[in-house]
């Protein structure tokens, strides 16, 4: 019976066009790489990764993937801690040159895959608390947030002034320069 050899895939990622990523593909076939996929692609969240998606449906137990550092791998730290936990529970290694990590090591995937889940969830808190604290703040300024209001004060006693006259919600919207469900929801009145 024949089986499969053990493939070293390497993958490189530059975020523009621009960009070359020359020295990724010499440290990759230095490393020994097999075949090496290269990805012109945005780092942006959501950004379709079209290379690294076909890469994955020809991983097999046992292939390697090698980065030339880590951040081509993945988008953001959450990213990296479930992309990392996908190929350890495919018996795919992440390896990457610059850092010298590599998930193929038993109990140190293992390790590293809870510390970068670990880190995720520390920043995800870390930017939550970040947020509150600048809102927080800036309410105390006296800012507010969101869209500013479409009528004030002055308008809302014109439109009941309009309205007490005998026109129309609408003819007030149009001759205060509002949206007619504004004042609506202003007044209290249902259309």
């Amino acid at each position: 019976m024949m089986t499969a050899t053990a493939m070293n895939y390497g993958y490189a990622r530059v975020s523009t066009t621009g960009q070359d990523p020359q020295l990724q593909i010499d440290a990759l076939h230095a490393a020994g790489c097999n075949e090496i996929y290269v990805e012109h692609a945005s780092a942006a969240r959501g950004a379709e990764r079209p290379v690294w998606a076909d890469l994955g449906t020809r991983l097999r137990p046992g292939d390697t993937i090698t980065v030339w550092r880590i951040d081509r791998a993945s988008r953001s730290l959450p990213d990296l801690a479930a992309t990392v936990e996908d190929l350890t529970a495919r018996n795919v290694r992440l390896v990457s040159l610059s850092e010298g990590i590599d998930t193929g090591t038993g109990a140190v995937a293992t390790l590293i895959v809870h510390l970068l889940a670990a880190v995720a969830a520390w920043e995800r808190e870390v930017i939550v608390a970040r947020t509150r604290a600048g809102l927080e703040a800036a309410r105390r300024l006296g800012r507010t947030g969101g869209r500013p209001t479409t009528i004030d004060t002055k308008k809302l006693i014109a439109a009941r002034a309009l309205v007490a006259d005998g026109a129309t919600v609408t003819e007030a919207a149009q001759t205060l320069g509002v949206g007619r469900s504004t004042l609506y929801r202003h007044l209290g009145a249902s259309p």
